[in-house]
């Protein structure tokens, strides 16, 4: 591939630019629900349970759509249990596999959140216009695209 049209001079301030909204957006996240008792892990849980029609997931679905391991989900499971926003049931296919379910106190609490959310985003975009997402968006979405690839490329021994 040729790189020559390729924009060296920022290339790095642009990963840590990214890097840094994330990371500020994760804390902004989390001390806005905090008074609402839930973590934004917690959050991602429920959201990623909310998007399929019945609101279950098998855990090791949910591990894979989260990616992280099965230790670091069963604390989170735990804790969302013991809140009383999920339940784990036995699957009916195979018994010795999980299917994790959101309960109604779950859906209350999503739906608190979604609220939540909405006004952060509201707040963090207050100065950006309309056009301006558009193109964040393309941008972003294009880069992920690209570096899907990338990971596809590596994970079967290539380069780039």
């Amino acid at each position: 591939m040729d790189y020559s049209d390729t924009p060296v001079a920022s290339q790095f301030r642009l990963g840590f630019l990214i890097h840094d909204v994330s990371r500020l957006r994760r804390t902004v996240i989390d001390k806005a629900l905090k008074p609402l008792g839930i973590t934004r892990s917690q959050w991602w849980v429920l959201s990623n349970l909310s998007r399929n029609t019945s609101h279950e997931m098998m855990q090791t679905e949910l591990a894979n759509v989260l990616d992280i391991g099965k230790v670091a989900l069963g604390g989170l499971l735990d804790r969302l249990e013991a809140g009383g926003y999920i339940e784990r049931k036995a699957d009916p296919a195979d018994r010795r596999a999980k299917r994790i379910a959101m309960t109604a106190k779950g859906e209350e609490i999503l739906e608190k959140m979604q609220e939540q959310g909405t006004e952060l985003n509201r707040e963090t975009l207050r100065d950006v216009t309309a056009e301006e997402i558009a193109i964040a968006e393309d941008i972003m979405h294009r880069m992920k695209k690209r570096l899907m690839e990338m990971d596809a490329e590596l994970r079967k021994g290539g380069t780039f």
